[in-house]
C-alpha cells in the first residue's frame, strides 16, 4: 500500500494533537541501552558487583527503567547475596508489570526465597500492581491488545490451512486489507499517543507482533509495500524517547530482511542465522538500535547455564546463535 493516502490525514491529526508522552522527550534512551550493553558485558565476565552498580546508576538517570532491567538487577541481587536489595528490585519489577504467575514460576527466584518472603511479596502484590495499572494507559492498552488479538485469529486461520498453496492464497486474499487498517491505526496512535509499547501500554510484543506479521506476507507484497518504510523513522524517533525497546524494532526488521532476501539473510541475525561474512555487518547494525552483539548474546546464555538467572534474551532462537560457515 502506498502512504499518500494516509499522510494527509494525518498529518492534520498531528497539528491538533501534541505527544502526549512529553516526559521522555527529553531524555536519549540510546544511551541507556548502550549502557545495558556494557552492564551486560560485566555479566559475561561475571563481575556481578559492577554489573549491578551500573544498573543502579542506570535507575538513577531515567525516569522509566525497562521491566527487564528490574528483573536482572533483582537477580544479580540475589546471586551475590544482597537479599533486601534483590527484594527491592523484585518490587521495582512488580510495579513495572512483573506479573504474579511469571513470578512464582521463576525458578532462579524459588531458589532464594523463603515461603515467609512469598508470603509477604503476596501481601504488598496488588498494591504494587496498582501502581503499574495507575502508570499505564488503559484505553489505549485495550485498544492495541483488541488490534493484537484481531491479528492472531487471522494469522490462526492462515496457520491451520494445510496445503500450502491454498495456505498462500488466503494469506494474499486477506492479510493486505487486514494488515494495512492495521497500519493505519498504528499510524494515527504514533502521531497522537507515541509508540504503544512498554512505556504508554506496560506491552513491548503486541505491535512488534503486528508489524512483523505486516512484513512476512510474502515476497511480491514486501518488496512493494511503503508503509513499513514510512514508520521505520518514527520507531527510531521513539527508541530515542525510550517508548520502544530494540527487540521490537529488530524482530520486523529481520521478517522484512528475510523475506525479501527469500530466506538468505535477515539484519539481526535472530530469524537467519549470521555467517562469517555477515557477522560484523548485523552486529553493527545491532550495535546502533541499542541491542548486544551475537557474541555477547552468547556469552550470555552461558551464564544463563551456569547461575540459573534468566536474562530476558529474546526467545526467537533458542540458546546460542551460531554463526555459520560461508
Amino acid at each position: 500500500m502506498k502512504i499518500k493516502s494516509l499522510i494527509s490525514v494525518l498529518g492534520f491529526i498531528y497539528a491538533l494533537t501534541a505527544c502526549e508522552g512529553s516526559a521522555q522527550k527529553d531524555t536519549d534512551y540510546t544511551i541507556y541501552h548502550s549502557r545495558i550493553i556494557e552492564a551486560e558485558e560485566l555479566i559475561s565476565q561475571e563481575n556481578y558487583q559492577a554489573a549491578l552498580t551500573q544498573y543502579e546508576d542506570l535507575f538513577a538517570d531515567y525516569d522509566f527503567t525497562f521491566l527487564r532491567d528490574y528483573k536482572i538487577a533483582a537477580q544479580i541481587s540475589f546471586l551475590i547475596g544482597d537479599k533486601e536489595k534483590g527484594l527491592l528490585y523484585l518490587k521495582k519489577a512488580i510495579a513495572n508489570g512483573w506479573e504474579w504467575m511469571e513470578l512464582k514460576e521463576q525458578k532462579f527466584l524459588n531458589q532464594h526465597l523463603l515461603a515467609a518472603d512469598w508470603k509477604s511479596i503476596e501481601d504488598q502484590y496488588e498494591d504494587l500492581h496498582g501502581q503499574f495499572l495507575n502508570r499505564v494507559d488503559a484505553s489505549l492498552r485495550a485498544r492495541v491488545r483488541a488490534m493484537f488479538e484481531k491479528d492472531q485469529e487471522l494469522a490462526y486461520e492462515a496457520y491451520i490451512i494445510e496445503d500450502e498453496q491454498e495456505q498462500e492464497r488466503f494469506i494474499a486474499e486477506n492479510f493486505p486489507k487486514h494488515s494495512e487498517a492495521q497500519i493505519a491505526k498504528l499510524l494515527e496512535i504514533l502521531e497522537t499517543k507515541g509508540y504503544p509499547g512498554e512505556y504508554l501500554i506496560g506491552n513491548d510484543f503486541w505491535v512488534s507482533t503486528i508489524l512483523s506479521h505486516h512484513n512476512s506476507q510474502g515476497l511480491e507484497y514486501v518488496r512493494t509495500d511503503t508503509l513499513f518504510d514510512f514508520i521505520k523513522p518514527k520507531l527510531k524517533q521513539y527508541l530515542k524517547l525510550g517508548y520502544i525497546s530494540p527487540y521490537e524494532i529488530a524482530l520486523p526488521e529481520d521478517w522484512k530482511g528475510s523475506i525479501l532476501s527469500e530466506g538468505e539473510d535477515s539484519p539481526y541475525g535472530y530469524l537467519v542465522p549470521p555467517n562469517a561474512s555477515n557477522i560484523s555487518q548485523i552486529n553493527k547494525a545491532r550495535r546502533a538500535i541499542g541491542l548486544r552483539s551475537v557474541e555477547l548474546r552468547n556469552q550470555l546464555i552461558v551464564i544463563e547455564a551456569k547461575t540459573g538467572m534468566s536474562l530476558y534474551l529474546p526467545d526467537w532462537v533458542e540458546g546460542k546463535i551460531e554463526v555459520q560457515e560461508n
